[in-house]
Order: structure tokens, then C-alpha cells, then sequence
């Protein structure tokens, strides 16, 4: 995880917003960090979402996500040129820092079973 923080000068800090009155990473930036998909990360959200405590872990709602100005960080989202990528289309998690380590766990179990 450090390598990949010096090879593209991650700055962690940029990644946590307060959310609800906490600090929080979206499942985006989590998802950098270790490598992974978005949707792969958020599919072992949803698979185990009954370990994470609500207040660890819990999807933005569309309002949090506009006060946010999220949408103007994704304004790179269309890589091709066709109609697909341009706006978000699901909710986005925000996991605290217990709700990150909670999922650390998680997915290095999943790695040791491949």
C-alpha cells in the first residue's frame, strides 16, 4: 500500500470527508488504496454488510452526495466516447476508519482463499 502511495502520490488526507458528523473515505478512495474495483470492494461490502455496524459503514444519500460536489470529481468518468460513465449511477459508501479496518480484514480473508 505505501508503494502505490509514493508511485502516485496518494495524499490520504484529500480522501476523508465528514459525513453525518464523522470522517469518512468513500468506497472509491478505499478502493484505490487497495487496489481493487470499486464494485469489487462494494460487492464484499453488500456480502457482509450484516458485520458492519451502520455507523461504520453506510451508503450516501443522493443530497450528501450533491453537498459534497462529488459529481464534479467524476467529470472523467467517460474514458471512450459513448454515453456510458458520465454520472455516478449507484449510492457510494462511506466507511469510517473501524469500517475500513473491518474490511481490511475481509478482504485479505478473501485473498487468502484464491
Amino acid at each position: 500500500m505505501y508503494e502505490i502511495m509514493e508511485k502516485e502520490n496518494i495524499v490520504i488526507e484529500d480522501m476523508i470527508y465528514t459525513i453525518r458528523g464523522v470522517q469518512v473515505m468513500l468506497d472509491k478512495d478505499v478502493a484505490k488504496l487497495y487496489q481493487v474495483e470499486t464494485k469489487r470492494l462494494n460487492e464484499v461490502i453488500k456480502r457482509n454488510i450484516d458485520r458492519f455496524p451502520k455507523e461504520f459503514c453506510f451508503k450516501l444519500t443522493k443530497e450528501e452526495t450533491e453537498e459534497l460536489s462529488l459529481r464534479s470529481q467524476f467529470a472523467t468518468l467517460n474514458k471512450n466516447n459513448n454515453s456510458r460513465g458520465q454520472h455516478i449511477k449507484y449510492l457510494q459508501y462511506g466507511l469510517t476508519e473501524q469500517g475500513i479496518m473491518m474490511l481490511s480484514e475481509l478482504l485479505k480473508v478473501i485473498l487468502l482463499l484464491k
